[in-house]
């Protein structure tokens, strides 16, 4: 049994949770690819998210361009691969931030959770999910609960029968119950998206 289960095992509801396996994620390689993937993957399905990832590469010979050739790409080359002007431009605003200002994982590694979400929501289009996304799936912190995530907050009030509260008191009280499962919650959120049925497009 993994540790975090191990650590966990006492906690009858995070059992009901165990009984499908999970994929840990991988750490990235590539601080720009997971952002800019993020992005591109907001408010779509899984399938047109990867047609999408499958254009931005051919425009760039099949191969993940670096932070600099995206910001030298003109905006309606990328734009034409079918995004919307709006993340066309939160793609340029990443390229730009991390290139300019010399964002690398060894960096955020340094860096405390809250440290990494103040200093990338600084991104025009990076919100604070965006970034807690970045943390569990990419630089695999693994005590991050994503409070405004769908997939999550369905999870959290079927677990615990919370459907009569408004969303202010969602975070709340969803807040407080995480607090059992630190130091591993970002585990605890690969479970729930799994037992929900979410899959969200880091």
């Amino acid at each position: 049994m993994e540790d975090y289960k191990k650590f966990l095992a006492a906690d009858k509801k995070a059992l009901l949770l165990f009984k499908d396996p999970v994929v840990i994620p991988e750490k990235t390689k590539n601080l720009t690819q997971s952002l800019v993937w993020s992005i591109m993957g907001q408010q779509l399905s899984i399938q047109v998210a990867k047609v999408l990832n499958a254009r931005f590469l051919a425009l760039y010979g099949g191969k993940f361009p670096s932070a600099k050739t995206i910001r030298n790409t003109p905006f309606e080359t990328i734009r034409s691969i079918g995004l919307s002007r709006s993340k066309t431009q939160y793609i340029h605003n990443v390229a730009e931030f991390i290139d300019t200002r010399k964002i690398s994982i060894a960096r955020l590694d340094k860096m405390t959770d809250e440290e990494v979400i103040e200093l990338l929501t600084e991104i025009k289009g990076v919100g604070r999910w965006t970034v807690e996304m970045l943390l569990i799936f990419g630089l695999k912190r693994e005590d991050v609960f994503a409070l405004d995530d769908l997939g999550i907050q369905k999870a959290m009030i079927h677990l615990f029968k919370l459907h009569d509260l408004d969303k202010k008191s969602l975070r709340i009280k969803m807040e407080k119950l995480s607090r059992r499962w630190s130091p591993y919650r970002s585990y605890i959120c690969l479970h729930m998206w799994r037992f929900s049925g979410f899959k969200p497009a880091k």
